[in-house]
This record gives structure tokens, sequence and C-alpha cells, in this order.
């Protein structure tokens, strides 16, 4: 792949850091910190990361199977998570070659659509399940995600830009 001028080369991304990074986001959104409307999904925007950075590794199934977890723990409808989850990863690895293209502030602007999706099908399927609707206040979860992405870029890519050991056969 072609990269853009003074773009770092990363290293490759370790498949445990990957996952673990995955259910340590799950374990905070199941922290019983009360349930807001504005309350940024971390799961969330932790699949679209990795949907986006590594699309072969986190895909489709990973989502459903975190959405299921999070139906069950948050005794929600069951698949409501799961269908945002799906939807809002499939977007993501959809738009994936095109989105890093971009800088990470450009990218959280074109994330900010994923997220509002997922938001709306969340809300779509509560309100035909018999919810009442949460106010206006559940607009700014989207907003809210989409500041956290560069924060989530950064720490996320962190060991990818650790340097390797240099030598005389390997001077990156």
């Amino acid at each position: 792949m072609i990269m853009r001028p003074g773009q770092q080369l990363l290293l490759p991304a370790n498949p445990l850091f990957i996952w673990s990074s995955l259910l340590v986001a799950m374990v905070v959104s199941m922290l019983p910190l009360g349930r807001t409307p504005w309350m940024p999904d971390l799961l969330a925007l932790v699949l679209v990361f990795w949907g986006v950075h590594q699309p072969l590794r986190v895909g489709i199934g990973a989502a459903f199977a975190f959405g299921i977890a999070m139906d069950v723990h948050q005794a929600a409808l069951l698949g409501q998570h799961a269908l945002a989850y799906t939807a809002l990863t499939y977007l993501a690895i959809t738009i994936h070659r095109r989105l890093l293209w971009f800088t990470v502030p450009s990218q959280a602007v074109q994330v900010l659509p994923l997220f509002v999706a997922a938001h709306a099908i969340e809300l779509a399927i509560r309100m035909m399940a018999g919810g009442v609707f949460p106010g206006a206040s559940i607009l700014l979860a989207p907003v809210i995600e989409s500041l956290l992405w560069p924060v989530v870029s950064v720490i996320l890519l962190a060991p990818q830009r650790r340097a390797p050991d240099p030598d005389e056969n390997r001077p990156l």
C-alpha cells in the first residue's frame, strides 16, 4: 500500500493486544456506572478502530459476539447491540481503505456518521419493542465517541509505533 508522505511505518499488530483491548473495552462498558443516554459506547469505538486498522482480524462475527454479550449483560432486547455492532463493523470495514488516507482528526469527522447510524439502529429497535425515547441527550453519545477517536488511536497504535531494534541490516 502506498503511504502518505511523513506517515510512520507501523509494526504488525499483536493479535493478543487486539483481543485484550476489545475485552478491556467490553469490561469497561459493563461497569455499573449507570446507563445514561449520552454515555459513549467504548466497545463500539474499539470495534470500529480495529475494524478500520485490522479488518482481517476483527470482523463482523466478533462484533456480533460482543453485541450478544452486551445484550445479555444489559438485559436489553436480544440482538439490539448485536445488530448495531454488526452494522457498525461492516461500515467500518467498508470504508477502512479510504479512511486511513486521512489524518486522525479528519478520521474522527468521518466516523461520526457510523456512530450516529449505530445509535439510530439501537434506538429504533428499542422504540419498536415499546421502549421510551431517552431524550435529546442521546445525540451526544456519537459526538463524544467521535471526539474520543484521536485518543483511542494514540493509545491503541502505541505498541505498533515502538521502534524495532535497528542494526546495519534493518535501518528502519
